[in-house]
């Protein structure tokens, strides 16, 4: 009689072996596919927000403001019923601040659903490659006060508010912007893109005095010498606040732009002066608040007429910058994206 034999040690380990190398090469293929399914999604996302911001204009003839002096919200808070999002929109006063929605405040409980308004998540706002989203608890009683958002509005390219006048991009503080300004053209002016949820950044007023935009070394400089790994990660967690640093972006560096933190490459933005600071014509607000994602080299863009493309990491500056005005007479170089 014949005795089947099993498998020997060393060809077990030969079959070990091979399963470890097929999955070695199947492994990046599986995340780059399921990078690419969430690209798509995050497209889409960006996709609907452009058509709600059309849609907005249809209905208002303008629009949203990315920050008022009312209430300080964001342009993302005014296009809640263009998303689906009615019953959140008619709780908001407008001139009310959204601090107050906050767990602490007089309208927390305005919803009535054991969840402040400013911490309602929102499915539209949320890239899927975002590796940090959680709600912010910013009153410390342990209840959440916030959400973050991984989309932020074009504010331009480094002027955000001095008290009469916004940016020059297609969103601005104070300021409801119409079709009929965008002479540069819709498809050629950057409407949103992605941001990454706690960023840290530095303010300060080293700028009040300035005109013209700065060099990019003086800014790079103002935030290494003051964003240290100790620097709060408050940066783009705050949905409803029209704050630059929280909903908004300027295409002063070109996107996914990180700096060494205390020995360590990491996004950090800068801010000078906030938009409602006192005497904002003499403490006017601008920024460096730059556009990033989790996709590898890019981020998606929402164009002011709806598309949506990608734009490289290691995209010219100039061109980059001829894409974040509304109004700047240069010559379109999308293809170069």
């Amino acid at each position: 009689m014949k005795h089947r034999h099993g498998f020997t040690l060393v060809e077990l380990l030969v079959v070990i072996a091979i399963i470890g190398v097929l999955v070695g090469l199947l492994m990046p293929a599986v995340q780059q596919a399921r990078e690419s399914a969430r690209r798509i999604q995050c497209t889409n996302n960006l996709k609907q927000l452009s058509l709600a911001c059309l849609t907005y204009h249809d209905t208002y003839d303008s629009f949203p403001p990315s920050w008022d002096n009312g209430g300080q919200w964001s342009g993302f808070a005014r296009l809640l019923p263009f998303i689906e999002q009615g019953p959140l929109e008619a709780a908001i006063d407008w001139g009310t601040s959204y601090t107050a929605y906050q767990s602490n405040g007089s309208a927390s409980n305005v919803l009535n659903v054991g969840v402040p308004l400013p911490a309602i998540e929102l499915d539209m706002l949320k890239c899927p490659s975002e590796v940090n989203l959680r709600s912010v608890d910013v009153t410390g009683d342990g209840i959440p006060d916030h959400f973050p958002s991984n989309y932020a509005m074009s504010i331009g390219t480094f002027l955000v508010y001095d008290g009469s006048q916004s940016g020059d991009g297609a969103f601005g503080a104070n300021r409801f912007t119409r079709i009929a300004e965008f002479a540069d053209g819709t498809s050629n002016t950057m409407a949103l893109s992605e941001v990454n949820a706690f960023t840290r950044f530095h303010s300060s007023s080293v700028y009040d005095n300035s005109t013209g935009i700065p060099a990019l070394s003086a800014v790079a400089g103002e935030i290494n010498s003051n964003v240290t790994s100790s620097t709060a990660p408050a940066g783009h967690t705050q949905w409803v606040s029209g704050n630059v640093q929280q909903t908004g972006y300027t295409a002063f560096f070109t996107p996914n732009t990180i700096f060494n933190i205390d020995g360590r490459l990491q996004p950090a933005d800068f801010v000078n002066n906030a938009e409602g600071a006192g005497d904002v014509d003499q403490n006017p607000c601008m920024a460096a608040v730059t556009a990033r994602s989790f996709h590898p080299g890019v981020v998606n863009v929402a164009f002011v007429d709806g598309s949506v493309s990608k734009v490289t990491e290691t995209v010219d500056l100039n061109v980059y910058r001829t894409i974040a005005t509304r109004f700047g007479g240069e010559v379109s170089l999308r293809n170069k994206l």
